[in-house]
């Protein structure tokens, strides 16, 4: 039976929860039609009895709802099942039952007819007659023939019996008989005959028929084998008997699916085989749980300094067993069995597992972890944050350590821990989380990558004389799992990122020194997450200590191969190309141009740099690194002229922009680069073409106009002692490279041009047009302050600007 919610619509349109229970399919009571029966899993009661209609009315949603408006109750009715396999299998008997339906309404009176009524005697003379009967009934027969089956107390052993006397005298037709007989039975999916079939009694000799397969020349031995090699270890004696009985069951069932029956065994069994099995485990994990003495006894045994090694090792493994029977139970049951593990000290004893020198141990601890951060992180969270919690540090060293293809375990434990998003309740749980990997783990993954390392010949850095003792030979997959461990942490909490930059990446990129060209990628996509964070000080950081140079060394170094080490490189140089990074930019083309010039993929790259040289102005040689000095004190000018400081501070405020102008540098590459908050427009001269890659070298127009705005918010309006503030002329800005001679004539045209109407801004827009041409002959022309003022002095001064 499958486990399903009965739901209702009432009157207000919402879908009414009725409980919870099983569904299975029986004649209804005086009658010989079929019914869909639903009983409460709590008191037994019924829920809901529905006639199967042969009418279009049922529709499957989900893989798990099947849904109909009931024609006698004139509402909608929906199940809602636990498994999807469940849901097929109801689906199918109610397609295959609706099919019979139709038929039998055309000729009832055969359908009558050949309604099976009893059993025929269970003797070896009439094993044609049952075999007929199990293999040709349709499926309103296979009900009731499973009905007849279990009424029939003695019809099982009766039938073993004869298994027995076929085997003895060597009767392959029967014993090939017997075979079809049970398997056909099996086939009933019929949990009770399945939980009836597998007890102690009949188990062994289901097996045995099943050994006999006509298909198959030479008979099986499943039942040799489970006798002889088979051995049941108690770690800790179980002293219910039911307990005992359940979980052999289990294992006989599972070996039934698995091997016996491995052989064509279609879907809806090997489903309903499961079913049977998830439900026998649920029923030891509630046995055991309500057993508090087991528990205690457990633990006390796990503590014990006097348990010996191999007797701790199967304790774990039970533990790990026992983990996993618990998935079977429903969320809240689960949640609360671990609750109750937590309490008892779990954590604890894997902490002490992580510490064994048997690795399959070890591995056997980080599985139980996983098991309990699937379901609720923050158990593992809440527990690690302790400050006398060695558990995390232990985990980091497994991150170290070598085991293979399960090394993976340790990264997904890290990946569930340090996701601070995936539950809202456990974000700051998380984040302490993420603090304590930071603080005191990292810089020992640091070191390990490091001393991973080969040292270049003539290294005689700080980080050089660490790599004592080096471990060079370091398995490439732990160096990939840390290598993705980091890159967890950039984008788990991207403001660490210049931390990260700083601390990790000079480390992370020795191993471009590694031989292992996936290690090597693994390093590169590392500082490509990196890029990827949006952090103003990141380019800056990169460009003053040239952090690019091992990573143009293996491009340069792996020439024109077509391999993913070089498409990797590439695809980091595509994205600062594309990425709108003008200082990295800059700095990959004035610096390594010469080594990159051979790779036509690259000549994008170039283009994209011209264009950009172009928008900055075509005498522009400035780093845009070095200009948000230059922006930040032309920011500072604008705003004390604004603000109407003290003749003393325009003096100072002129002279930093006389040692301004005095820099090869304009104002144009610090307003083209992205990397300051307050940067304006590139430059006011639209240029010919649509060219994505211009635009990216320019500030987008909703930066303009939100710089425009805190502009006008941080200016006051017109104070009550100024005398007609609103007159004063508008400053065009003296730090641009060729307009020294702006006017600048003592305390006016300081103000921006900020109190005038939208009808002076349409008309400065079409003076704009028209001298478009004007500005292009002179050069793109850039004010550090908003694009009107410039507008506004063009208007008052035309000839001017036309002459420059």
């Amino acid at each position: 039976m499958q486990r399903v919610k009965v739901y209702c619509l009432d009157e207000d349109g919402k879908w009414d929860d009725r409980g919870t229970g099983h569904v299975s399919m029986d004649y209804m009571e005086q009658s010989e039609e079929l019914g869909l029966y639903v009983i409460d899993e709590d008191d037994s009661e019924t829920l809901l009895v529905h006639r199967i209609s042969t009418d279009d009315i049922y529709r499957k949603q989900e893989d798990t709802i099947i849904s109909w408006r009931d024609p006698e109750r004139s509402t909608e009715l929906a199940l809602s099942f636990q498994e999807t396999a469940g849901c097929s299998h109801v689906w199918n008997q109610i397609y295959t039952m609706q099919r019979n339906l139709h038929f039998n309404s055309l000729n009832s009176d055969t359908f009558q007819k050949s309604l099976l009524r009893e059993l025929p005697d269970v003797h070896i003379s009439n094993l044609p007659s049952i075999f007929k009967i199990v293999t040709e009934s349709g499926t309103t027969d296979q009900m009731r023939l499973t009905r007849l089956m279990l009424k029939d107390t003695d019809f099982f052993g009766n039938l073993m019996n004869i298994f027995q006397a076929c085997e003895c005298a060597k009767n392959v037709g029967g014993l090939h008989m017997m075979f079809n007989i049970v398997r056909c039975i099996i086939s009933l999916n019929s949990s009770q005959i399945l939980e009836k079939i597998t007890g102690e009694e009949l188990i062994m000799n289901i097996i045995g028929c099943l050994e006999y397969d006509p298909d198959v020349h030479q008979p099986q031995h499943h039942r040799k084998h489970l006798r002889e090699h088979v051995v049941f270890k108690e770690a800790i004696p179980i002293k219910n008997p039911l307990v005992l009985s359940k979980i052999h069951q289990i294992y006989r069932i599972a070996y039934l699916k698995d091997v016996v029956l491995n052989r064509g065994l279609d879907e809806a069994t090997a489903a309903n085989l499961q079913l049977v099995i998830n439900a026998t485990k649920a029923s030891v994990v509630t046995l055991l749980k309500d057993d508090s003495t087991f528990f205690q006894e457990l633990f006390a045994r796990l503590r014990s300094p006097s348990t010996s090694t191999e007797s701790r090792s199967n304790l774990v493994h039970f533990l790990h067993e026992f983990c996993n029977l618990s998935k079977s139970l429903q969320m809240v049951p689960q949640l609360q069995l671990f609750r109750e593990l937590m309490n008892e000290g779990i954590f604890d004893i894997i902490a002490e597992v992580l510490q064994s020198p048997d690795k399959k141990l070890v591995l056997t601890g980080t599985d139980i972890l996983l098991i309990f951060l699937t379901l609720d992180p923050n158990l593992l969270r809440s527990y690690v944050v302790q400050p006398e919690s060695p558990l995390l540090g232990l985990l980091v060293k497994g991150m170290m350590g070598d085991f293979g293809d399960e090394h993976c375990q340790f990264l997904e434990i890290f990946r569930i821990l340090l996701d601070s998003n995936a539950l809202s309740s456990g974000a700051q749980v998380g984040a302490n989380v993420m603090d304590i990997f930071f603080e005191k783990h990292l810089p020992e993954l640091v070191d390990f990558i490091t001393a991973s390392c080969p040292e270049r010949p003539g290294d005689t850095s700080e980080t050089a004389s660490r790599r004592v003792g080096s471990h060079c030979g370091t398995k490439p997959k732990v160096l990939l799992d840390i290598c993705e461990l980091l890159c967890i942490c950039v984008q788990q909490d991207s403001s660490r990122t210049i931390f990260l930059l700083k601390n990790v990446t000079e480390q992370v990129l020795f191993l471009t020194r590694r031989k292992e060209k996936t290690v090597v990628a693994a390093a590169i996509r590392f500082f490509r997450i990196l890029l990827s964070v949006h952090d103003d000080n990141v380019q800056s950081y990169v460009v003053e200590n040239n952090m690019l140079k091992p990573i143009i060394d293996v491009l340069v170094s792996g020439g024109d191969r077509d391999n993913l080490l070089i498409s990797a490189v590439l695809e980091l140089l595509e994205h600062i190309r594309k990425g709108n990074k003008n200082a990295l930019l800059k700095y990959v083309v004035d610096t390594f141009w010469d080594q990159l010039a051979p790779f036509e993929h690259l000549l994008a790259l170039k283009t994209k740099y011209e264009q950009c040289l172009k928008s900055w102005g075509p005498k522009s040689t400035t780093d845009p690194v070095d200009m948000k000095g230059s922006e930040r004190a032309l920011d500072e000018e604008e705003d004390s002229d604004v603000k109407g400081n003290s003749g003393e501070e325009k003096t100072a405020s002129a002279s930093d922009t006389q040692k301004e102008e005095a820099k090869p540098h304009n104002s144009n590459v610090a307003a083209a680069s992205s990397s300051s908050p307050s940067l304006r427009s590139g430059g006011l001269v639209d240029y010919e073409g649509d060219d994505a890659d211009v635009e990216d070298c320019e500030s987008p127009p909703e930066k303009r106009q939100e710089a425009s705005e805190e502009k006008l918010e941080n200016e006051s309006p017109c104070g009550e002692n100024e005398q007609e503030p609103c007159k004063k002329k508008p400053r065009l800005c003296s730090t641009h490279q060729g307009n020294k001679n702006a006017p600048e004539e003592g305390g006016e045209a300081k103000e921006a041009d900020i109190y005038r109407s939208s009808d002076d801004e349409e008309k400065d827009s079409e003076l704009g047009t028209a001298d478009d041409e004007k500005l292009e002959g002179g050069g793109a022309l850039t004010a550090s302050g908003s694009e009107m003022d410039l507008w506004a002095h063009m208007k008052s001064s035309p000839n001017k600007l036309e002459s420059r």
